[in-house]
Order: C-alpha cells, then sequence, then structure tokens
C-alpha cells in the first residue's frame, strides 16, 4: 500500500473513532457547555489521551476567542487534532446529532398534535427562568468591572429602542462597536507564558497534530458562505441561521436574540420558538441544536422529509462559521492570543452580549412567556428549583411542560 493510502486510511480510522467517542458524549452530555467541557476532559485528557492538560486548556482558550458555541467547537478541535478535517466533521455529527433528532422529533409533535397549549406554556415559562438566570450569571462573570458594566448596559438600551425592523442589524452593529470600545478602553494582560502549567512529560499523545495552515479550499468555501449569509430571497433561509452562528459571543444562550430577531414573527411564531428555547435545555449536547427544531417550523426553510430538509439547512448554517473560523485561526492562535488589543477587543464583545440576551428577556422572552398569574408562578418556581435547588435542566424544563398542562 502506498503511503498516501495508508495516510488516508488512518484518517479515515480516525475519524470513525472520533464519531463513536462523539456519539456517546451527545447521548449523555447534560449541563450545557461548562458541563460539557467537564465531560470533554474527562473522555479526551484521563481517559483517553488525546491531548494532555496543557493542550486541552490552550483548546478551550482558542475556543472562548471565537464566536459560536464553545463546547461544540472544542470538540470539533479536538476532532481536527485527532483526524484532520475528517476528525473535525465526525466530531460534530456524533455530538449534535442525538439532540438534534430529539428536537426535530419534537417540532413533528409539536405540528401535528391537538390540545398542547398547557404545555406550551409551561415550557414557555421555564424558558423566562432559564433565560434570566442566564443574564445574571454571565453579567457577574463578563461585565463585573464599571466600563464592562456600561458596555452591556449601553447595548442593551440600543437593542430596545432599535425599531423592530431594525434589531436584526442593531445586533451585529452594537457587537461591532463594543469590539471597538473594548479595544479603546479596557487594559486586558497579555497572555503569559511563564504562568501557563508546564507541558506533560513524555512524548506527545498519540494523533496529536495541530494544524500547520488553513486548507487551501477554506478561503473559497468560507467565501461562498458568506456571500450565501448575507443574500436575500431564497437564500435568506440560509442567511438568518449563519448570521447567528457568526455572531454568538459569550455563550450558547446569546442565540436566543440572535435567532429571534431573524426568524420572529415572520418565520417562526414567538409561541413556537420559546416551547423550542425551553426544549433544547431538556435535551442532551450542544444548545445550538435549537436550529433543528427551528428549522423545521421554519416558513422559509424546505418543508420535504417531514422538515429533515429544514432542520438540516439550519444546522449546517449555523454550525458553519464555527467551523470555518476554526480551521481559519488555530494555526494562527499562538501570536493572535498573546494580542493585548484582540483580547480587549473580545471582552468589549463578552460585556456586550450581556446587553443583548437581557434585551431579549425583556422582549419577546418576558411578554411572551409570562402571560397569567398561572405562568408567572410557574416561571419563578422554575428559577428557584434552578437556581435553589440546583435542580437539572431538563427535570425542570419537562416539569414544567407537565404543570403547565395540568394547569391548562
Amino acid at each position: 500500500m502506498s503511503r498516501a493510502r495508508r495516510a488516508a486510511a488512518a484518517r479515515a480510522a480516525g475519524a470513525g473513532e472520533v464519531l463513536r467517542a462523539f456519539a456517546a458524549l451527545g447521548c449523555t452530555s447534560f449541563g450545557g457547555p461548562v458541563a460539557h467541557l467537564g465531560y470533554f476532559r474527562a473522555e479526551f485528557v484521563d481517559r483517553r489521551g488525546w491531548v494532555d492538560d496543557r493542550e486541552y486548556a490552550d483548546i478551550v482558550a482558542l475556543c472562548q476567542f471565537l464566536p459560536g458555541p464553545a463546547s461544540s467547537q472544542v470538540g470539533m478541535a479536538l476532532g481536527l487534532r485527532r483526524a484532520g478535517v475528517a476528525g473535525m466533521l465526525a466530531a460534530f455529527a456524533g455530538f449534535t446529532a442525538p439532540s438534534a433528532a430529539l428536537l426535530l422529533a419534537a417540532a413533528a409533535g409539536l405540528s401535528r398534535l391537538g390540545g398542547l397549549g398547557g404545555h406550551l406554556a409551561g415550557l414557555k415559562a421555564a424558558a423566562v427562568a432559564v433565560v434570566a438566570l442566564a443574564v445574571h450569571a454571565m453579567a457577574t462573570r463578563l461585565a463585573a468591572t464599571r466600563t464592562r458594566a456600561l458596555i452591556a448596559l449601553a447595548v442593551f438600551a440600543a437593542i430596545l429602542l432599535a425599531p423592530p425592523g431594525a434589531r436584526a442589524w442593531a445586533q451585529p452593529a452594537a457587537l461591532a462597536a463594543a469590539a471597538l470600545a473594548g479595544a479603546a478602553l479596557l487594559r486586558e494582560p497579555a497572555a503569559d507564558p511563564a504562568a501557563e502549567p508546564a507541558p506533560a512529560a513524555g512524548p506527545r499523545p498519540a494523533g496529536w497534530a495541530p494544524p500547520a495552515r488553513p486548507p487551501r479550499w477554506l478561503a473559497p468555501v468560507a467565501a461562498a458562505a458568506l456571500v450565501l449569509g448575507l443574500a436575500s430571497g431564497r437564500a435568506a433561509a440560509w442567511g438568518g441561521y449563519f448570521r447567528a452562528g457568526a455572531l454568538v459571543f459569550g455563550g450558547g444562550h446569546v442565540v436566543l436574540p440572535m435567532l429571534e430577531s431573524g426568524l420572529v414573527p415572520d418565520r417562526v411564531g414567538a409561541d413556537a420558538f420559546l416551547a423550542g428555547y425551553g426544549l433544547a435545555q431538556a435535551v442532551p449536547g450542544p444548545l445550538f441544536t435549537l436550529a433543528a427544531y427551528l428549522g423545521a417550523v421554519d416558513s422559509a426553510t424546505p418543508d420535504a422529509a417531514g422538515g429533515l430538509a429544514g432542520a438540516g439547512l439550519a444546522l449546517a448554517a449555523i454550525f458553519a462559521p464555527s467551523m470555518l473560523l476554526l480551521l481559519a485561526v488555530a494555526p494562527v492562535w499562538a501570536r493572535l492570543s498573546a494580542h493585548r488589543g484582540a483580547r480587549a477587543a473580545v471582552a468589549g464583545v463578552n460585556a456586550a452580549v450581556v446587553g443583548l440576551l437581557g434585551a431579549a428577556l425583556v422582549d419577546p422572552v418576558l411578554p411572551a412567556g409570562v402571560d397569567s398569574p398561572a405562568t408567572a408562578v410557574l416561571a419563578v418556581a422554575a428559577a428557584v428549583a434552578l437556581r435553589v435547588l440546583h435542580a437539572p435542566p431538563w427535570a425542570v424544563v419537562l416539569g414544567a411542560g407537565l404543570l403547565g398542562a395540568a394547569a391548562g
């Protein structure tokens, strides 16, 4: 067998290994992105030895720097190091497919079954609690200083004061302004190599292969995806999800205002949108697989195969920016992460996303989710269960749906 064939066979075997590992995690990884990172470390540092602690920390730092779903990007970066681009795609498929399939089934069920008004009311009330707690947690972490809090408040006010038809473009404009403000006003320390943990002793883990340069096909593929992302007409079905995936900093919950501004109410009803967001808390895997649910009920996506085509398009579009950015930035990450200006700009954007999510809580999440005394009580009860009792989100969401049905 030639060297090229042996290399291709090794990559294929590696991609299969990546797919199996991440499919198992996709079925069991409840708890959100922070929990996902813990599962990944236990599996790929401690158990499989694909990377050591220092390399894993470097991957996490890279994916926190990039827009998109951080835990999914960490998984894709691990797949990329293990088996190249095929490994990256295998990690994406394995980790997202279980939750995407569950949400697609939920979309089909909600659209075909009647008498689910009470369940929907409960799911929407649970979504209010989840978003409110996310705003609080992100504010304490990302907007803890006076300057960062002012950036967050400015973005909060700008989004709420923007005309409804302009919100889709007000959000990226606010993020760009926040990046400039962060670069000018915030003082982020440069990376200190001396403070980093020493590399693990011994040889590199098997399969460790950081990319030396972006693949040659990346530029034309990224250009085509960007053109589709900015297009209107039929391409708008791709563009709304692509823009959301490209502009999400600070955590998966920030995808809520990004998707809402482009989809509700013209393409997805507010009730269906919030119900899907609530359901997304009850499944394992990344929150971004909400796109599978939305793609299935989105009036602008293909409805072939019972919504499967629309779900696939939405998933591909919302994750495409993460993949393209990872391939582009990974080879130059060491130089970029040491740049103070870049770190300060990202800190400004992270503060801005607190304002974005806070504005989404005020409009439309709160009015749509709390429309009666019963749903107000249910939302408060869900928040107490999550915050005080530390109940798992999936149990709270399912319980809220059942209580909503009983009350309705």
